[in-house]
Order: C-alpha cells, then structure tokens, then sequence
C-alpha cells in the first residue's frame, strides 16, 4: 500500500498531472476529463484558449474556434458551458431542463425547428427573421429575441448542435437523434469520473459540490446524485490530510514524487489548477477570487486577474492587456514582493514571452 500523501505531496500531485506535456488538441481536451470550461471574456484571451496553450504544441489564441468545425467536438453544457467530447455528450442527452415548457412554449420551439431544418445551418438573425417572433426578457433581466432563447434551449436539451461560429454567434444545426442510455447509473458514475479526472485531487465538500452540479448535465437523473456520491467515495483512494478528506482516481499516487519545473505559469481563472477556490485555499494558503464581475472599487486584484504559478507554488496573479499592439503585463505578489530568485525573473520573462507568442503580437 503507498504511503498516505502530505499536503505538499497533494500540490505536486495536483499541478503536474493537469499541466502535463503539452501534445495535439483533441489529446489535451481528452486528458481534461473531455471538457474545457468556455467564457466569453478577452483578457487578453478567452479562458479556453488560456486553459489551452499550456497543454497544446503550439496553440495559437483562437486556434479552438478555428478548428472547431473540423474537430470531432462540441459546444454543450456539462457543468458548465464549454466544449466536450462526443463520449462525453453522449452520456448527457437526451436530457429534460429544469424549466419544462407547455404546449405553447414547444409550438414555437418547433416552428424554431422546422426552419433550422430549411435553412441548413442556421444563424439566429435568420431565424429570427424568418419567424418575427420579437423580444422577451432573459434572465439578465435585459432583452433578447424569443428564436435565440429557443434555440439557446433546444440546444441545451439535446435538439440542435452548434456547428461553427460568426463573429461569435452559435451557428446551429439539427442533432441527430438521441439513445437513451440503458443504464443511468453507470452514465452518471462516469461522469462523476470525468469531474474526478479534470479536478483530483479534490477534497471531500469539493467532490460532493462536483457531483451535484451533474444537475446541469443530467437534469433528468438528479436523483442519483446522492448514490453517485456515495459510488464514487468508494471507488476513490483516498486519505485523511489536516482534517480533510481528500480523494484521487485510484490508480494515481501522489506521493511517487511528481516532476514539478521551474517554469512561471499564467493561468486561466477557470484553470482545472485553480479552479477549485476551495482547494485553492487548502493549497495555497490564500484566497483567489474571480473579480470580472465585481465593481470596480471593490477589486482586490483585478479585472481579470491570472493565478500566477511558480513550480508548484501559486505566490500570486498577472493583469495581462495589450495596448498600442503591445503586452502590458502587471503582476502582484501575495507576499508584497516577487522572489528574490533570479531562476524566477528568467522564468517569469519565458512566460510573458510565451504569452505573446500565444497572442501573436511582435517582441
């Protein structure tokens, strides 16, 4: 039996095997579970492509839209929204949403249907215009155009598949037919695996947050979750650390001594790293908060702050911009001060070189 892990074995554990050696796009998003979190945000790249060039040769901001039609992926939401597998979608659907819709709400729906089947591929300026079925309130509390609030639906429940985008705008398409899976139980124990893989090792409140955010994913089997849990704790090497239950894909040993280089990373807030704020703070011993949202006079880091990771430590964040065509890269250290260590200046510059590189912007 391997030794139990301490917390400082747990941290190596955790940062090398996400940051493992960059390879081929589809092989990196199978490596993360079958998932990589999407947001819309630029600063100075979208999440997916930050969360990305750490684990593909070569990646180019955009390169994941770029090759998106020709990559066998799709945009869905798992726990949250991003882009999954086909193994993985397809232990999702069919699925039920948590807002069911009366007869009305699915007369229009398949109105929606009848003229994405016409057009193809549909844009939902078509669609709209093809239909007229005018402005609603969304749950921003703002407007947007009944047909794309259908669409955004009948996506969600399995209906249409978004086959590119224009100018950023989901360009639909029918799905094909869903079978259902014969056996939910095994479907959701594996995508408990899946969350298990993207985030271990992960402590026990974690681990219980994960699989019931599978409401999202398989609103229909909400039911299981609890049972998923409890299958899932079973199945888990796992180890009592400080008072917190932690648990790992059971063919894993984080205390083997894990490589760690001495290498500066920037990462994406939604970085499986660090996107755990409460394993963050178990790790690291600070606090990490998403601040894109939050007014202005009430940051304490940033706008769009980047964990800034130095070999298996994170000792603090980046706000990266470009100005004039230039990367502008600010950093903040939790101690006050960078480290002494002149390694880190050299690594610190590799990765603002990286950065723009990644951006494609000019030395």
């Amino acid at each position: 039996m391997p030794p139990s892990p301490d917390l400082a074995a747990l941290r190596r554990h955790a940062v090398a095997r996400s940051l493992f050696a960059p390879t081929t796009l589809l092989q990196a998003v199978e490596r993360l579970g079958g998932f990589v979190q999407a947001d819309p945000l630029r600063a100075p790249a979208r999440a997916q492509d930050l969360t990305l060039r750490h684990r593909v040769k070569g990646y180019q901001a955009g390169d994941l839209e770029r090759r998106y039609p020709r990559l066998p992926l799709q945009e869905d939401f798992f726990i949250n929204y991003g882009f999954v597998t086909p193994e993985l979608r397809a232990l999702m659907h069919p699925r039920t949403a948590r807002r069911v819709w009366d007869k009305a709400r699915w007369k229009l729906a398949h109105a929606v249907l009848a003229e994405v089947e016409r057009l193809g591929d549909a844009h939902p300026a078509d669609v709209d215009a093809a239909l007229g079925h005018g402005a609603v309130k969304n749950w921003f509390g703002g407007n947007s155009r009944l047909s794309t609030e259908l669409l955004d639906g009948l996506h969600y429940r399995g209906h249409l598949d978004v086959v590119r985008r224009d100018s950023g705008t989901r360009v639909y398409r029918l799905a094909p037919a869903w079978q259902p899976h014969p056996d939910p139980q095994a479907a959701m124990d594996a995508m408990a695996d899946v969350l298990v893989r993207k985030y271990a090792p992960l402590p026990a409140t974690s681990l219980s947050q994960l699989i019931a955010m599978l409401f999202n994913a398989a609103h229909q089997w909400q039911d299981l979750r609890k049972a998923t849990l409890a299958r899932a704790k079973a199945r888990l090497a796992h180890a009592r650390i400080d008072g917190v239950d932690w648990y790992w894909p059971a063919e894993e040993d984080p205390a083997r001594g894990w490589r760690i280089p001495s290498q500066v990373r920037l990462l994406a807030p939604f970085d499986p790293v660090v996107w755990d704020r409460r394993r963050f703070e178990l790790l690291w011993g600070w606090a990490y908060r998403f601040e894109a949202y939050t007014p202005a006079a009430k940051r304490v880091r940033g706008h769009y702050a980047l964990p800034l990771l130095w070999r298996d430590q994170v000792i603090g964040w980046a706000n990266a911009g470009v100005k004039g065509g230039a990367l502008d890269v600010q950093c903040g250290y939790v101690s006050g001060k960078a480290p002494r260590d002149a390694a880190f200046r050299t690594a610190l510059d590799e990765e603002i070189e990286r950065l723009r590189t990644f951006l494609g912007l000019a030395a």
